[in-house]
């Protein structure tokens, strides 16, 4: 924290963080600290954690592992939520000079197939990963790491064999003239009854336990002030929502902020004590320490 008393946030310029930390952003939370905001993506922010930069991050909850000796993971302010998944997409039956996979065998045909993936220390990631072990005989192929945003124009292209995605692309991925596959989020759902995890907010342990709650309690004053008169958020959602039609802005925050923003709750916390604890079995993280999730 700087000597103004500010606090050095990072979170993503994407509709449901900037609907999320809008009137706490404008100092519209009475006795909330004031924010140095830094927008960046996620991929981005995960390497801000891990190498300790800022106060407070939006993350992926797949970062945890590596993050939580330094920073605390808060109750609130993150992504979880149903029917909000990663989706494994592939391109339609015929087009293109390269055949897609063979639809008939669903995901199996993605046996030794390349997939494009936003990171490799994404939450999305890993749930492909869990889905995939137990539902890909043999295991997928290359997996190729690039910008989200040309992970579906390169599906259509043919120059990968599938592609993961995340966030608004759940809405506009036929425009590309692609097929969901697989929905990793349903699995998810289906085999565990949780909610899923997908980012999460963190801030330095060193900043002491009453800043973290102070910085709790004003983030879900923020949520509820953003539910209570949605239209003050507008223009700050629309200014960062990179050219995104405001109709497909308001899905994604209709999906994403949700009661697990306002507080993570048993469900919340057992989704992400699930996805960890699973993916450590897969080798994929470091194993969580018994008091890792505490707050504060």
């Amino acid at each position: 924290m700087t000597t103004e008393q500010q606090v050095q946030i990072a979170y993503s310029p994407c509709p449901n963080d900037t609907f999320v930390f809008d009137a706490l952003a404008h100092g519209r939370v009475p006795g909330a600290p004031a924010l140095d905001v830094t927008f960046a993506d996620i991929d981005v922010t995960n390497g801000m954690a891990e190498r300790g930069e800022l106060d407070v991050l939006k993350v992926s909850y797949a970062v945890l592992p590596y993050v939580l000796d330094a920073y605390a993971l808060l109750p609130c302010g993150g992504a979880l939520g149903r029917g909000c998944g990663p989706l494994v997409l592939t391109r339609e039956e015929g087009d293109g000079d390269a055949s897609p996979l063979d639809p008939s065998r669903g995901p199996e045909g993605l046996a030794g197939a390349t997939v494009a993936v936003p990171s490799e220390r994404s939450t999305a990631y890993l749930l492909f990963r869990l889905w995939a072990a137990e539902t890909v005989p043999g295991g997928v192929g290359e997996i190729v790491v690039m910008p989200f945003h040309e992970i579906m124009p390169a599906v259509r292209d043919g120059k990968v064999d599938a592609g993961l995605v995340i966030h608004e692309a759940r809405f506009t991925y036929r425009n590309y003239g692609l097929r969901r596959l697989a929905d990793m989020g349903e699995h998810w759902e289906r085999t565990t009854g949780l909610p899923i995890p997908l980012g999460a907010i963190i801030a330095k342990r060193s900043l002491g336990a009453g800043t973290l709650t102070r910085l709790a309690d004003s983030i879900r004053s923020s949520v509820r002030a953003a539910w209570d008169d949605p239209e003050v958020s507008r223009p700050y959602v629309m200014e960062h929502a990179q050219e995104m039609d405001p109709a497909v802005a308001d899905q994604h925050i209709g999906l994403y902020v949700n009661e697990f923003t306002a507080d993570l709750g048993e469900d919340g916390y057992a989704a992400v004590r699930g996805l960890l604890t699973r993916a450590a079995a897969e080798g994929l993280v470091p194993p969580l320490g018994p008091d890792a999730l505490r707050f504060p």
